[in-house]
C-alpha cells in the first residue's frame, strides 16, 4: 500500500530538512515547499523529494501544493506577516481535507509577549487547533542547541563563548531530534493528536557547562565571556541574522534570564516519541566543530578576529525604525513569558515553579529597543 503524502514547509531549514529526510527514508511520499529552486532544493530532489516554490503568503500557490497531500509539517517563516502565511495554510489544509498537521512553535508562545513573533505563534497554534477536521500536534521547543553554538568559530580560534543570559540555564535539543520528533509524529498520527511536545536535551546547562562541552569538541580550554545585549546585536548583523530575528530575539535573552527555558526540563519527551535518547549538547558540539568554518586555519582565525576586534564599532540595528515602518502592534501590558499566567495555565507549569527562582514570576518592566544600541 503507498504510504501518505506529507508536505514539508521550510523544507530546506534547520529542522525542515531532517523531517524530509526522515520520511524519505521511511518510504513516504514527501512534498517539499521551499522559498526558491536552489542548490538546497537540488539536495532535497537528489533524496527522492518533489518540490514545490512558494511563499506561505501565496494561498492560491499553497493550495496547490497541498493538492493530494494527507499530511504536513509546518515551520513558520520569521517575520512580521507569519500569521497571514498561517492563515492560508490553514485555508489550503482545509481545502484539501488534510488528516493532520504538526506545528514548530515555541515554549514561549503567549498572548501578550513584547516578540511580536511569539504572539504570532501563539495565534498559529490555536488557528490550527481550531481547523475544522484536521488534528494538531504541536511541537514546542525552547532556544535549540544551535543558537548557542552559531558562534562556535570564536570558541574554536579565540578560546570564548559569549553568553548574554545571567545564571539561567537550559536543556538545549538538537535540530535533528526536533525533526525527528515531528516525523515520528507524522508517521503516526492518531496516537499524537492533539498533544504537545517540547523536546529538550538530556540535562540543564548554564554558560560554564556549555562552554566546556565546546571546549572539548574543539579541542582547547574555552572560556565564559559575559556579552552585554548592545554587542551581540552589533555581532549579528556582522554575521547577516537578518532584522525580523534580532526584532524578536532581543526578547527572548531577558526570558531566558528569567528562567523560562529552565521550567520543566529536561523531560523526556524526544525519548518517548522516537524511542531514542536526546542528544546531548558535546555531541552536538562535535559537529558543528567538524565544519570548514570551525577549522583551526590562519584565515578562519583572522576572520574571527577581525569580526571580533570590529564588532564594538559596527553599526547596530535600527529597531525603532523598523518597528515603526511596519507599524508593529503591541500589547498593552507585555509579559514576559513566565510573567503570563495564560502561559503559564497553557504549559501546566503552575506547580513546576520552585520558590528557589523567584524571579521567574517577579514584574520586569520590558525593555525598550534604545536598551539595544
Amino acid at each position: 500500500m503507498t504510504k501518505p503524502r506529507i508536505v514539508v514547509t521550510g523544507a530546506t531549514g534547520k529542522t525542515g530538512s531532517v523531517v524530509v529526510s526522515e520520511l524519505l527514508k521511511a518510504g513516504y511520499l514527501v512534498r517539499a515547499v521551499v522559498h526558491r529552486e536552489d542548490g538546497r532544493s537540488a539536495r532535497l530532489k537528489s533524496q527522492g523529494a518533489e518540490t514545490v516554490a512558494a511563499e506561505m503568503s501565496d494561498v492560491e500557490r499553497v493550495v496547490d501544493a497541498l493538492v493530494d497531500v494527507q499530511r504536513a509539517y509546518y515551520c513558520p517563516p520569521i517575520g512580521p506577516y507569519a500569521i497571514q502565511g498561517a492563515v492560508g495554510f490553514a485555508i489550503a489544509a482545509k481545502e484539501a481535507r488534510l488528516e493532520h498537521i504538526v506545528g514548530l512553535t515555541q515554549w514561549l508562545a503567549s498572548p501578550s509577549h513584547p516578540s511580536l513573533m511569539t504572539r504570532q505563534s501563539w495565534l498559529i497554534d490555536h488557528l490550527f487547533s481550531m481547523t475544522p477536521g484536521v488534528a494538531h500536534t504541536i511541537v514546542n521547543p525552547g532556544f535549540f542547541a544551535d543558537d548557542y553554538l552559531v558562534p562556535i568559530g570564536l570558541a574554536a580560534h579565540l578560546g570564548m563563548f559569549p553568553w548574554m543570559y545571567g545564571d539561567s540555564r537550559n536543556a538545549p535539543p538538537s535540530n535533528e531530534d526536533i525533526a525527528r520528533v515531528a516525523a515520528t509524529v507524522l508517521m503516526d498520527p492518531a496516537r499524537h493528536a492533539g498533544k504537545s511536545y517540547r523536546p529538550t536535551g538530556p540535562e540543564l546547562l548554564g554558560a560554564k557547562e556549555m562552554a566546556q562541552a565546546i571546549g572539548r569538541a574543539v579541542g582547547r580550554f574555552v572560556r565564559v565571556m559575559p556579552t552585554p545585549t548592545w554587542l551581540f546585536m552589533k555581532s549579528a548583523r556582522i554575521a547577516g541574522l537578518p532584522i525580523d530575528e534580532i526584532s524578536n530575539i532581543r526578547y527572548y535573552i531577558e526570558d531566558h534570564k528569567q528562567g523560562a527555558f529552565e521550567i520543566g526540563a529536561p523531560n523526556s519527551d524526544v525519548l518517548d516519541v522516537t524511542g531514542r535518547p536526546a542528544e546531548d549538547f558535546e555531541t552536538i558540539a562535535r559537529r558543528y566543530a567538524a565544519q570548514p568554518r570551525s577549522q583551526r586555519t590562519l584565515s578562519n582565525w583572522i576572520r574571527e578576529f577581525g569580526q571580533f576586534m570590529t564588532a564594538p564599532f559596527t553599526r547596530g540595528f535600527n529597531l525603532d525604525r523598523y518597528d515603526r515602518e511596519l507599524r508593529r502592534p503591541f500589547p498593552s501590558a507585555p509579559r514576559f513569558a513566565a510573567e503570563s499566567a495564560i502561559w503559564r495555565c497553557e504549559h501546566d507549569i503552575s506547580d513546576l515553579i520552585q520558590p528557589s527562582m523567584p524571579d521567574l514570576v517577579k514584574r520586569h518592566s520590558v525593555p525598550h529597543w534604545k536598551e539595544y544600541p
